[in-house]
């Protein structure tokens, strides 16, 4: 009881503008974060991390998507050139195999590529004489195509997943942290036996910043899982045009057994 009212003579001793100032001093964000409890620092540092890693994921994806799209696109103006005509001869699969290195960043060549060694390792073996069944080779053709178009799925959605634990999970690791400050402001009370709002409002501020840094680590990750997701299944979309397209044009013109 004497340091509490030798603290409020104190206190009422300090002219208005230096409670002021450091009233406003107290409740500076970068203030709270330092004089914040252990608990909560470790909450903000666990979500700071998670949103720098998101950050990363998210410019990775981009310029990864970003560029599968394009290379996708102008191996496709390539492969069905208009001007080559409409007739499928192996030398027309050589040149567009002769380029394949230019469109690298392309799933839609990746399986182009893995289609194409096929059909040629099915050639040399009928060159060498063996029996072959035609709708086992079109079978190892196919098979070829879809364990390529399933890697290159899985290539691309590499670091995904991370978007989406951020997403689910950040806002509540930031409630764990807003739970820690609100029982650290009750304990306050309790100690200084004093509801006043000098001594409520640091421990709710810094309650409310773990709030606050989980939802803009949340809110950024989930918003880039949904874009990268919608544009990684156009791409699968494309490989899955392009695989029963080739698989049509070995049928018709390489393997018509």
């Amino acid at each position: 009881m004497p340091h509490t009212l030798l603290a409020n003579i104190l206190l009422q001793a300090v002219p208005p503008t230096a409670q002021a100032a450091h009233a406003a001093e107290q409740m500076d964000p970068i203030a709270l974060v330092l004089h914040a409890s252990t608990v909560v620092q470790a909450v903000l540092i666990i979500l700071t991390l998670m949103g720098l890693f998101c950050i990363f994921i998210m410019g990775a994806k981009a310029l990864r998507v970003f560029a599968a799209t394009q290379a996708s696109r102008r191996f496709l103006d390539l492969f069905w050139g208009s001007e080559q005509g409409p007739d499928w001869t192996n030398a027309r699969l050589e040149g567009v195999y002769a380029e394949i290195k230019s469109y690298s960043a392309s799933p839609v060549a990746a399986v182009f590529r893995a289609g194409y060694v096929e059909l040629a390792r099915i050639g040399s073996a009928q060159t060498a004489g063996q029996n072959w069944a035609g709708a086992a080779d079109i079978e190892n053709v196919s098979r070829a195509l879809k364990r390529t178009a399933n890697n290159e799925l899985t290539a691309l959605e590499t670091m995904l997943p991370f978007l989406a634990t951020t997403a689910s999970t950040a806002p509540f690791i930031g409630l764990f942290g807003t739970v820690i400050g609100i029982m650290n402001s009750f304990i306050a009370i309790s100690g200084n036996r004093n509801a006043s709002l000098d001594v409520v409002a640091p421990g709710i501020a810094e309650a409310l910043i773990a709030t606050a840094i989980g939802l803009m680590a949340a809110i950024p990750a989930v918003m880039a899982y949904n874009f990268f997701t919608r544009r990684i299944r156009v791409l699968e979309s494309e490989m899955e045009s392009f695989s029963n397209d080739y698989l049509n044009i070995v049928r018709r013109h390489f393997l018509k057994g």
